[in-house]
């Protein structure tokens, strides 16, 4: 990995990664200590043995790292320095006129590599099934702590200050009039730019909505310490799809144990700089769907993911040895995941029937005043970018096209 010398504010970067360190990585990879076998049928106990040893096989003897690496590299990337910190980012500016300045953010076990796919399409419309009208110029930072962006030495960079950090950074990049989009962490980073609604901040696209009302957002925190039954308590008169979004969000905070365990003790996970297998595990593990669909994958069924793909993202992580680095960012959020972070300017919102939950259109227009797109996809899941991204692209276009 090096940055050339450029600009004192912003550098050119290219991604050069040796190949002692890939070498170690295999070895490291066929040197891992097994458990025994899940002792149920199914994933409830987590990745299970069959995937995560198929994973690794692959991984050790036909994955190459340089694919992806030259991919990275047919980008131009930077980094420049922003409250003290070195943030890394992707900036492909369109060739047609008057195209749409977009901030891509993405989350957690995420990183720039699930957004590689969208880049070309949002770029280059008509080049895509788009119209030249449909344009972005495209800029995709590394989250601190994440890949090639620096690693925070102290504490202070929660969501917020992320997202006031990309507000600086398309302002440096000479942006004055710009858009936001996010999923997962990067959803919320989104939701609260628009809450601060700087200038130039013209309106944000989300595939995570934080829409869910304070007293049942207020009733799943309880519920976690075993305060309150969430679904017994909810209040009277919710509609079928509010119901349902409940019970998903009742799911999902009963499984996201992975995230308690980042946001209290995430120095505990030694374990993520120091095994690779641990590492792969720990990030396929983030929620159900994403998890059935890459056994899947593994098991010869490709849906969206490839084996690559999976480990592109994983392997970038270990390279820059940023799973504890990444995991500090749940330490720092003092915010809801899907709560509503009042936003009052222009909001498009996209929901895959796979994401965490599905968020109801009724929610949403609560939560977002100024809603100006919304759609319920029929295929896809939370990393929508990497598994669907036609898909994103087209919401994308259409959600922030009144905008222009």
């Amino acid at each position: 990995m090096s940055a050339t010398r450029g600009t004192p504010a912003i550098r050119p970067f290219t991604v050069e990664v040796p190949d002692a360190e890939l070498k170690e990585l295999r070895e490291r990879i066929l040197a891992t200590r097994w458990p025994e076998k899940e002792t149920v049928d199914d994933q409830s106990q987590g990745p299970q043995l069959a995937t995560m040893q198929e994973l690794a096989r692959y991984w050790a003897e036909e994955y190459d790292w340089r694919k992806v690496e030259a991919r990275l590299n047919s980008f131009p990337q930077f980094i420049t320095e922003i409250d003290g910190l070195d943030i890394h980012f992707v900036h492909v500016r369109s060739k047609h006129e008057n195209a749409l300045p977009l901030i891509v953010a993405h989350g957690w076990p995420g990183s720039i590599i699930e957004q590689l796919k969208i880049i070309e399409p949002l770029t280059d419309p008509t080049a895509h099934g788009g119209s030249a009208e449909d344009a972005f110029h495209v800029v995709i930072p590394s989250m601190p702590g994440y890949g090639y962006s620096g690693k925070p030495t102290t504490t202070g960079w929660g969501p917020d200050r992320i997202g006031r950090a990309w507000v600086k950074l398309m302002k440096r990049l000479g942006y004055d009039r710009f858009v936001a989009q996010g999923g997962d962490w990067g959803a919320i980073v989104v939701d609260l730019m628009a809450a601060e609604a700087p200038e130039g901040l013209l309106g944000i696209h989300t595939n995570m909505a934080g829409v869910v009302p304070a007293e049942i957002d207020n009733l799943f925190h309880k519920n976690i310490i075993g305060a309150a039954n969430a679904l017994e308590s909810l209040p009277a008169g919710l509609s079928p799809e509010e119901r349902q979004a409940c019970e998903q969000l009742d799911f999902v905070w009963k499984h996201v144990t992975y995230a308690l365990q980042m946001a209290a003790r995430p120095q505990t996970l030694t374990g993520l700089a120091d095994s690779p297998v641990f590492l792969a595990a720990w990030m396929c593990d983030h929620d159900a769907a994403s998890l059935a669909l890459i056994s899947r994958t593994f098991a010869g069924v490709p849906e969206g993911l490839t084996r690559d793909d999976v480990l592109d993202n994983i392997t970038h992580f270990w390279l820059t040895n940023s799973g504890v680095s990444a995991a500090r960012l749940y330490a720092e959020n003092p915010y809801s995941f899907f709560g509503v972070k009042g936003t009052t300017i222009p909001v498009a919102v996209s929901v895959f029937p796979d994401e965490l939950y599905q968020a109801p259109k009724s929610w949403a227009e609560k939560a977002y005043p100024n809603l100006i797109h919304y759609n319920r996809l029929d295929k896809g899941g939370h990393f929508a970018a990497w598994e669907q991204p036609r898909l994103l692209v087209e919401e994308v276009r259409a959600g922030l096209r009144s905008l222009r």
